[in-house]
């Protein structure tokens, strides 16, 4: 068993696909192509066949427009298994550059699911991270998959999929529709714990921002202590509006002007 250090093409390395980092903002990775031009201060670390163990940013950057030609990389023939290899890849990225909260959960999980009978404590010893960090990541696990789309999505974070993980599967989704409709972590945790109390009430919010599909449209509703049954409520109020207004054959801007009278008489 043996390794070396030496420069190899671009096209010698190959991503792993098991690797937890998959995306890397394209301004980040301009900047690091450029840093690496200059001067590459860090090798790549790969098996024999060039699949990529650490440096899948580096070759990512430097795969942008083919520069630097080659880079330096540490070839390794030790028999590493896929635990040992998901560790080194969790430690690297998570020290360096941040992976995304949902990035960071697949790869806690492919690593628990790597290493049966281990828990989320064994795991942060082994890459020198916070045990409670890593419950709150792999809370995930425990939800619904609507939620884990959202977090999928970016819609989410950690300490709100933890809070929406706590309250039985029947209740995940309404959480998840008032964490999307404006509710703070806070008031997740607030109604997370009236509902493990068997009480209820209501998460209100003084705005509701619904995203729309992903050309940026949204609705919003604002007043005092909305409750999702009150935005449903003036929603369908609106639509009816709207549809009279379509019928009366008013334009939009006609139609706010119409609206904002109304509502100041």
């Amino acid at each position: 068993m043996a390794s070396i250090l030496t420069s190899k093409p671009l096209d010698f390395y190959k991503p792993d696909p098991g690797n937890p980092r998959k995306s890397a903002p394209i301004e980040e990775l301009r900047e690091l192509r450029d840093s690496l031009v200059k001067k590459q201060l860090i090798p790549l670390l790969a098996k024999p066949d060039g699949i990529l163990i650490d440096g899948w940013r580096r070759w990512s950057a430097a795969m942008l427009d083919g520069k630097p030609e080659l880079l330096d990389v540490i070839i390794t023939d030790e028999p590493l298994t896929p635990a040992q290899i998901k560790e080194i890849q969790l430690v690297t990225a998570l020290h360096r550059a941040d992976l995304k909260p949902y990035e960071q959960y697949l790869g806690c999980r492919d690593w628990l699911a790597l290493n049966p009978g281990s828990t989320a404590k064994d795991l942060a010893a082994r890459i020198d991270r916070d045990p409670s960090t890593l419950v709150r990541i792999l809370a995930l696990s425990r939800c619904v998959q609507p939620v884990q789309q959202a977090a999928a999505e970016g819609k989410l974070g950690p300490s709100e999929w933890y809070a929406i993980s706590k309250v039985p599967d029947t209740e995940q989704q309404a959480m998840l529709a008032a964490k999307l409709a404006g509710a703070s972590r806070d008031q997740l945790e607030q109604q997370g714990r009236k509902l493990r109390n068997g009480d209820t009430e209501t998460i209100k919010v003084n705005r509701l921002k619904i995203p729309l599909g992903p050309q940026g449209r949204s609705v919003t509703v604002a007043g005092t202590n909305l409750s999702l049954d009150d935005a449903i409520e003036i929603l369908q109020e609106t639509l009816k509006l709207a549809r009279k207004a379509q019928s009366d054959k008013l334009d939009g801007k006609t139609w706010v002007q119409v609206m904002r009278k109304k509502a100041g008489d």
